[in-house]
C-alpha cells in the first residue's frame, strides 16, 4: 500500500510555504505518497492549498485572541468540536505520520495522533518556539528547526537542523540586478533600497519612510515601498510628484524586488528571514512586536548576534528607520559584512531534508 502523510497547519503564508514545499519534496521522493493537508476553516489555506494542487480537510479551530477577552468565550467548544473532526480524519485517512507546519490547526491534528502511536513530526519555523509546539515537541518522533540553541524549548535527542523552505522561485532565481531596477521603472546607476512589510503591510515601517521620504531624495537613494494594502492609498497620496520611488500594496515576483535591493527593509518572520539569507542581502530588521512571545524579536536577534543583520525597534523606526538604512547603504565595508554572513545562514534544500527524515522514519 502506498504511504500516506498528513499536513497540518496554515494561517500564514509563513507556514503555508514551507508546507507546500515539504510536500513537493515528499513526492519528487515518492511518486506514489498520498498527501491530505488539514487546515482551519476559513483560514488562507483553505485557498491556497489547492491552488497548489493538494487536497485539504477544514477542521473549525481558532487561536486564542489576545485583544478580547471576551472573543475567546467559543474557543474550548471549538477545540473539542475539532478533536471530533480529527479523530474522524484520522480513522478515514489512516496516516503513516502527520507533519505540522504551526497555525491553529496543527495543535488538535497532531495531539490525537500522537494519542494513536502515529509517527509525528513538527517543523518549528522561528528561533523561539510557540508554547504548543514546546507541548507536541515532547512526544513528536522528530522536530526541525531552523536555527541553533533550540534545546532549551525541545529534548535535544529529537532536535533535527533543516532550516526554513524557501520558494524554488527565489531559489533559483539569477534576475541581474540591472534589469530587476529597471522593470520597478528605476535608474540602475542608482543605490536603490527595497521596504517590504509583507501582504498586509507593516504600519510601523510605512510610517517611518512616509514621514522621511524627503531623505531619501537628499541622499540620492532609490526606493521601492512595497505598502501592503492598508497602506496603500497613503503611500501612494504622498509619493505623487516624486522621482525614484516605485510604490504599490502587493509585489507578485519577491525574486525581482530581492534583486533590485541593494539594501532591504524588512519584519523579521521566519519565513523572510530564511528567503533574505538565500538572495543574501543586507538587512535593517523592524521586528513586529505583537507576534506571538515576541518571536520576531528573537528572530532578528539571532542574526544580529551573528554579525548578519541590522536590527531598528518598531518604537524607535519613526526616529531610527531611515537613517540607519541610508547609513547602511553608504557603508560598503558593512554592507559586504552583513551579505558574507547572512549568506552563510542560506539552506536551499530544507524541504528536501524533512521529507528525506519523514519518509527514512515510517520505512522503518
Amino acid at each position: 500500500m502506498n504511504k500516506r502523510i498528513i499536513i497540518a497547519g496554515g494561517g500564514t503564508g509563513g507556514h503555508i510555504f514551507p508546507a507546500v514545499a515539504i510536500a513537493g519534496a515528499v513526492q519528487r521522493m515518492d511518486p506514489g505518497v498520498e498527501l491530505l493537508f488539514v487546515g482551519a476553516k476559513g483560514r488562507m489555506e483553505m485557498e491556497k492549498i489547492p491552488q497548489a494542487g493538494y487536497r485539504i480537510e477544514g477542521i473549525d479551530i481558532a487561536g486564542f485572541n489576545r485583544s478580547s477577552l471576551i472573543k475567546n468565550a467559543g474557543l474550548p467548544f471549538k477545540l473539542i468540536r475539532s478533536f471530533f473532526q480529527v479523530n474522524r480524519i484520522l480513522r478515514s485517512f489512516r496516516p503513516d505520520a502527520v507533519i505540522g507546519v504551526g497555525g491553529y490547526s496543527s495543535f488538535p491534528v497532531l495531539r490525537a495522533a500522537q494519542a494513536k502511536g502515529i509517527p509525528s513530526f513538527i517543523h518549528e519555523s522561528n528561533s523561539f518556539a510557540g508554547k504548543s509546539n514546546i507541548l507536541l515537541g515532547k512526544k513528536a518522533d522528530r522536530i526541525f528547526v531552523a536555527s541553533d540553541g533550540m534545546e532549551k524549548f525541545f529534548p535535544a535527542n529529537r532536535i533535527m537542523i533543516t532550516g526554513n523552505p524557501v520558494r524554488s522561485t527565489i531559489v533559483n532565481s539569477r534576475i541581474p540586478r540591472e534589469e530587476a531596477i529597471r522593470s520597478f521603472g528605476l535608474d540602475p546607476a542608482k543605490a536603490t533600497v527595497l521596504s517590504t512589510g509583507g501582504s498586509l503591510g507593516a504600519k510601523g515601517i510605512n510610517e517611518a519612510i512616509a514621514a522621511h521620504l524627503d531623505d531619501w531624495r537628499q541622499a540620492d537613494i532609490q526606493l521601492i515601498w512595497q505598502t501592503g494594502k492598508p497602506f496603500a492609498a497613503g503611500a501612494s497620496a504622498v509619493s505623487q510628484g516624486r522621482s525614484g520611488l516605485w510604490t504599490g500594496d502587493f509585489i507578485a515576483k519577491m525574486e525581482t524586488a530581492f534583486a533590485a535591493g541593494d539594501v532591504v527593509i524588512s519584519r523579521s518572520g521566519a519565513m523572510s528571514i530564511a528567503e533574505l539569507c538565500v538572495v543574501k542581502k543586507p538587512v535593517v530588521f523592524v521586528p513586529f512586536p505583537f507576534a506571538a512571545e515576541d518571536h520576531q524579536t528573537a528572530n532578528a536577534r539571532n542574526l544580529v548576534d551573528k554579525g548578519a543583520a541590522l536590527m531598528v525597534k518598531d518604537s524607535e523606526a519613526m526616529e531610527k528607520l531611515v537613517g540607519t538604512a541610508i547609513a547602511l547603504v553608504k557603508d560598503e565595508p558593512l554592507r559586504l559584512q552583513l551579505t558574507n554572513n547572512i549568506g552563510r545562514l542560506a539552506v536551499t534544500d530544507a524541504a528536501d531534508r524533512i521529507a528525506k527524515e519523514v519518509l527514512t522514519r515510517i520505512d522503518g
